[in-house]
Parts: structure tokens; C-alpha cells; sequence
């Protein structure tokens, strides 16, 4: 995943996913890169509002198979991998400027991440958000122990998680796992409307009812730190090789009984 910064006048700034025609997916030095970028905008003084969005002909399906082979065979890779996660998580919590993601096509792993920890999601009808992790073989940790029950309840998050189940738009809007769900040929203009309301507020009290709300996050970060720990243990295991390699071959998993 190639990824850029477009700074619109009315404050708004553009995290723009892409390549165009492709689903995006980031490498290893782009997957850190994700964890880092949040405190650099939130510190810039002419940023009101983040607006996370892709030129690709999905949202984004997280990182790439190199960097999940490197997982597979390398602890330090999970270590590092591990913490770069958690910087993203934290980042986008912590992070004083509302954050406004338009998901347009499929989002899956990490991608779901970026497109659910948005403070207003925005998704097209035809968006497609997965967790793929339990049917990769490892635990469901990156963000989602963290979110996912408050967005749309305990019930649904353990069926979607455990299942990997996908979401459209319209479902993923009605369980209230978005903030909202428009056709997709509206969705950047809706998106766009909606971060400049935001970029057009009062940064204080957007950014103290932000970091006030995210207490609730904040309080589920045990659940976080643990799912996302044995997300990375799991890497270490036979699952995880065979669920990488179902999902090269295009098949569905074989795991041992």
C-alpha cells in the first residue's frame, strides 16, 4: 500500500490509501508508518480534521502476505509487528483531531481497523468489512477486543469475530458498527461534508469530548493488550501457516483437531 498526505484548505487533511485499481495493503515499514502518522497530524497546527479514504478499488485489506510470512518465521518480526498494532490503536484514540474514515469496498484485518477506530465511520453500501483473523488461525487482536463490543455489542461482535462473517455497509450501519451507510457514488462528497463540519468546529471542544469519550476505549484496553498478544503468540503456531497457506492456495483452512 502506497499511501499519501493531501492537505484541503478547509483544514481537513487526507490520509489517501492507495494505489488506484489495487486493494491496498501495506508492507512492514508502511504498516509502522500507520502507527506513527497520527501524532505528527495532530500536532500539526493547520489540521482540523483527518479524513482517512482510498483510491483503490477497496478501503484496504491490511498488511501484506511478505509481512505475514515474516511473522510466521521470525519472533522479532511479531514483537515488532506487536507493537507497531498497539501504536496504531493508541495512536488513533489519542489522536486530539476527529478522524472520519469513508470505506469503500472491502476492509479486512488491519484495514478494519483504520476503518472502524475512525471517530465517524462512513461506509458505501457495497463496503465489505471482515476480521479475517480466526480463519488466518490466530486470534481476532488488532483492534477489534477493543471496539467492536462497544460499536455494536457483545452478541454480534463474538458472531463476526469468531466467524469472520462479512459485514456490508447497510448490516455494518444497522448493528451500529458505522456511523453511517450512503450509496457509493456519494460517499467521498458525504465524507468530505462531514470532516469539514468537523474542521469547522471548535478544536477544543471537539478534541475534550473526543478524548473524554474514548475513556470507554480506554477502560477495555486490558481486553486489547490481551487479544492482541495472543494474536501475535498465535503467528508462532501451526494454525497460522495453514491458514496462510489456505488462503494462497483459495481454499478454506485444514486445522489440526
Amino acid at each position: 500500500m502506497s499511501f499519501r498526505i493531501e492537505r484541503r484548505a478547509d483544514g481537513v487533511v487526507e490520509l489517501v490509501l492507495g494505489p488506484e485499481g489495487t486493494l491496498p495493503s501495506c508492507d512492514r515499514d508502511e504498516h509502522a508508518e500507520l502507527g506513527r502518522i497520527w501524532g505528527r497530524l495532530a500536532a500539526d497546527p493547520e489540521a482540523r480534521c483527518i479524513l482517512v479514504r482510498s483510491e483503490g478499488k477497496g478501503f484496504s485489506a491490511g498488511g501484506q502476505i511478505a509481512l505475514v510470512e515474516e511473522m510466521l518465521a521470525s519472533e522479532a518480526a511479531r514483537l515488532r509487528v506487536m507493537r507497531e498494532a498497539r501504536e496504531l490503536v493508541q495512536g488513533m484514540m489519542d489522536c486530539d483531531l476527529p478522524i472520519v474514515s469513508a470505506i469503500n469496498g472491502a476492509a479486512v484485518g488491519a484495514g478494519a481497523a483504520l476503518a472502524l477506530l475512525a471517530d465517524v465511520s462512513i461506509a458505501a453500501e457495497n463496503a465489505k468489512i471482515i476480521d479475517g483473523h480466526t480463519k488466518l488461525g490466530v486470534a481476532a487482536g488488532d483492534h477489534a477486543a477493543v471496539i467492536w463490543p462497544l460499536l455494536c455489542g457483545m452478541a454480534k461482535a463474538k458472531y463476526h469475530l469468531l466467524t469472520c462473517a462479512p459485514l456490508s455497509g447497510a448490516e455494518a450501519e444497522r448493528i451500529g458498527l458505522v456511523s453511517l451507510c450512503v450509496p457509493a457514488d456519494e460517499l467521498l462528497a458525504r465524507a468530505r461534508e462531514v470532516a469539514g463540519q468537523l474542521a469547522g468546529g471548535s478544536r477544543t471542544a471537539i478534541a475534550f469530548t473526543k478524548r473524554s469519550l474514548n475513556h470507554w476505549l480506554r477502560a477495555a484496553w486490558p481486553s486489547f493488550e490481551h487479544s492482541l498478544a495472543l494474536e501475535i503468540l498465535g503467528f508462532a503456531g501451526a494454525d497460522a501457516r495453514e491458514g496462510l497457506q489456505a488462503l494462497q492456495d483459495k481454499r478454506a483452512p485444514r486445522f489440526a483437531p
